[in-house]
Order: C-alpha cells, then structure tokens, then sequence
C-alpha cells in the first residue's frame, strides 16, 4: 500500500490552472473580511475547486493504461548527418488529452529542451517526429519516455513512464554516401558538384563489338567485323576495372581540429566511405590504411559485395591520437601492403611548411611506386581573418599571422607539384566532392 502511495504521489503533478484557482480562492477569503455580502461565495468557490480536483483525479487515475507511447529509431545513427527519430503516443482515455513528452535523449547531444506538447483525440495515436546530429562516433544512449498527461480540466497531470532505453550506434555518413549513389544512379551527380570529366582518348579495357549508331566514333570502326556482316561494327570501351584505390587516413594530433561540430578525422572518414563506394561502383578494388604514431587498420583491396560493410566497421572505431604521424610506419606498411601501382589517397593536414617538409622524404618514395594523392584542410577560420579590415596595430597583427599561415597551405600545394605529387587544398564542408571530382578525373586521364 505504501508503495502505491508512493507511485501515486511521484507521479502526480500540479498545473498553473490549478495554482490560480487556489490564488483565487485565497483573495475571495481574503475580500471577504472586508465586504460582508460576499457571504458563502469564497466558499463555494473554492469546494467547487476541490470537487474539480477529485473528479480530475478520477479522470486521469481511472484508467492504469491510459497512454502508450514508443520510440521509433533507426538501427543506427549517421555521424555528421540529420538523423529524423520519432515518438509514437497512443490515447487510450475516453476524452481527449493535453500531452507534454520528454524523451531522454544522449547525453553528447548536450540538449535540455526535448520536449514536445501535442493534443490527442480519444482512441487515437499519433508520430512526432525530431531531428537528432551526432558529431562523433561511438555508442549513444538512449534513456525513458516520459509523458504527462493532463484531462480537459487540466487541474492536475500525471506523468507516465515508458522504460526505453536503448544503444544505437553512430556510424560514419553512410546517409551522404546513400545521396550520392543515388544521384550517381539517376545521373544527377552534376546537382551536387561533381563534375563531368572530359575523356582523353579511348579507355584501354575492350568491352564489346556492336552495331554503329549515329554519335559513335569513325576511329572505333572494326573493318574486320565490318566486312564479316555487312554493316558498320565498332569497338566498345569501358572503364578500366579492378584497379587498387587505397584511403589512407592519418588520425595523428593533426587531425584533431573541430569545423562545425566534427573533427577534421570525422571529415576524413566520411570522404572516405563516399569514395570507397563511388570506386566499387567503378569496379575497382578499394582498401583502406590508418596511421597514427604506428600503423592502424589495414583493410586490403577487394570489391567484394562485403567490403563496403568491413570498412564502415573499421571506421566506425577509428580515434583520434595525440602524437605524430610515423611517415616510415605508413611507406613501410605500403610497400608490404599494396603489391601493384594503385592510386593512394593520403588524407592529412598541414598546418605548416615545416609539417610537410618531415613527411616529404616518405611521400616521395611513396609517389615512386604509386600515384599519390595527399588531401589536406583549408583553415576557413584563418581566411576569413585575413580578409577581415584591420582597424588597429593588434588586428593589423593578427592579420599578417593569419595571412601567413594561409600562404603557408598554399606553398604546400606548390611544393608537393614540384615533386610529381598530386594534391587538394579543400575546406572540409567541400572535401568529399572535391575527392570524387579528383578521383573521377584521375579515372578519365588514364593516370592509374
């Protein structure tokens, strides 16, 4: 019995309505001292209050199943992405309710105001729907549902508890990824900034002979198929297939830097999941490396249907260290790795001249036996300083320092052209288009 007191009292909640009707009652006594015609009215008053309260009670106390209500979540979670969660709320009551829901939500989402308020019909039920964007990976916990109730009366509330606690696991973009294959299916690539590459002469993997159709190149004209069955005959090309793409991520210090909510690494991920799809799309082998002060994960080259779901899982665990990268690691784990020429996409950042002048000797050994891409970040923050107007000596200095390092990217760029090696200074919110564009015309140039 104590403990159905105990239930009973945790959950029962006082309204603002019900605060003033009591604030009402008490200057109706208090009048009543002074004008002696009031009479009994402060006390109807206020046991009409209470028998509101009573049938109130009854009201939202009569029914122990009075509300239902569930989370609808996905299985998982996109990192850097609008992930839409939802709260299924069912009436059971014989009259229509005020609700007001709290979902306890992860605590990384650092979020104090989930709260939602709907108005429910009898014996229907309804989905509210909200956004939810993780910006780091790793296993977020979901709590209870909560929602208090209120009857047309709206006296009292009372609070009904939903044990929903659940994990859902965060995952690098795999929502960015999906958009991108799904654009690349309908051709609409060209809508999210990747360009059309123009080809230079012919690929070199014979597909087929078929029928010459106006459009078609005279130079793919086969004389001999030609001759055999009457009719113009041309050779097909097609992509060059099972070709090794290789993203290797550095996860060092380097790569700690927050833009919008992510870590560079988080961006670096992301970029990489895009392309590894875009390149089994290709039909060309993907892989994947991390490095840190020592080697990390090594996903060797496959287009197997799997490999997709085996780098997002190696991915999803990858963290960031907080020393420097092991350039004589990561040549030595290439070399032992990747047996043939392979196009290896290097993501890092360079925060300075120097930075790349202790890594240069191991990427131009690297650039020997395969073609390098190295992919490092823009500083949007020190940009838009060296844009801004100086209006005093400090702003004049802060300024030139900001300029300076801006150059400092920019020289990066220029030295590693020197070498033979390709890269892409790109602000991290461009960094997966811009791969695909570099990828897609490293495909079209033959270069691999």
């Amino acid at each position: 019995m104590k403990k159905i007191f105990s239930l009973f009292y945790a959950n029962l909640f006082l309204t603002n309505r019900l605060f003033a009707g009591f604030a009402v009652c008490v200057i109706l006594f208090l009048l009543k001292f002074f004008f002696n015609w009031m009479g009994i009215i402060p006390d109807l008053v206020f046991w009409t209050l209470v028998i509101l309260i009573a049938a109130d009670l009854i009201l939202l106390y009569g029914n122990n199943k009075g509300v239902f209500a569930r989370r609808h979540a996905p299985e998982r979670m996109s990192n850097g992405d609008d992930n839409e969660l939802g709260i299924f709320i069912e009436n059971f009551y014989p009259f229509p309710i005020q609700a007001g829901i709290i979902d306890e939500i992860p605590f990384q989402f650092q979020k104090r105001d989930v709260w939602f308020k709907t108005s429910l019909p009898s014996r229907r039920q309804k989905l509210l729907n909200y956004i939810l964007r993780p910006t780091k990976r790793g296993e977020y916990e979901f709590g209870d549902i909560r929602v208090f109730v209120r009857s047309p009366l709206a006296l009292i509330s009372r609070r009904f508890n939903f044990k929903q606690a659940q994990v859902l696991p965060v995952y690098p973009s795999f929502l960015q990824m999906r958009r991108y294959e799904l654009m690349a299916i309908s051709n609409r690539l060209n809508e999210i900034g990747v360009k059309k590459i123009r080809r230079l002469g012919h690929n070199l993997e014979f597909e087929q002979v078929k029928n010459y159709v106006a459009g078609d190149d005279y130079r793919t004209i086969n004389w001999k198929a030609t001759a055999r069955h009457g009719n113009f005959m041309v050779n097909s090309y097609t992509d060059e297939k099972s070709q090794h793409v290789y993203c290797v991520i550095d996860k060092s210090r380097a790569m700690q830097m927050p833009f919008e909510g992510l870590s560079l690494l988080d961006y670096a991920i992301n970029a990489s999941l895009v392309l590894t799809n875009v390149a089994l799309l290709k039909e060309d082998k993907a892989g994947l490396i991390t490095i840190a002060e020592k080697t990390g994960s090594v996903v060797a080259a496959d287009k197997k249907a799997v490999q997709l779901n085996r780098i997002m899982e190696v991915l999803y665990r990858e963290k960031t260290r907080y020393l420097e990268t092991n350039m004589e690691a990561l040549y030595t784990t290439v070399r032992g790795i990747i047996k043939q020429r392979s196009l290896v996409i290097f993501f890092t950042n360079y925060e300075s001249f120097s930075s790349l002048h202790r890594q240069l000797p191991f990427l131009k050994r690297i650039a020997r036996f395969h073609l390098l891409l190295v992919v490092f970040f823009e500083n949007t923050e020190l940009t838009a300083l060296s844009e801004e107007p100086a209006r005093d000596v400090e702003e004049v200095y802060i300024k030139t320092i900001a300029e300076k390092f801006a150059n400092d990217k920019k020289l990066v760029v220029k030295e590693l052209k020197r070498h033979g090696i390709q890269s892409i200074l790109s602000t991290p919110q461009n960094l997966t288009i811009n791969t695909i564009n570099r990828y897609l015309e490293i495909k079209a140039k033959q270069k691999i």
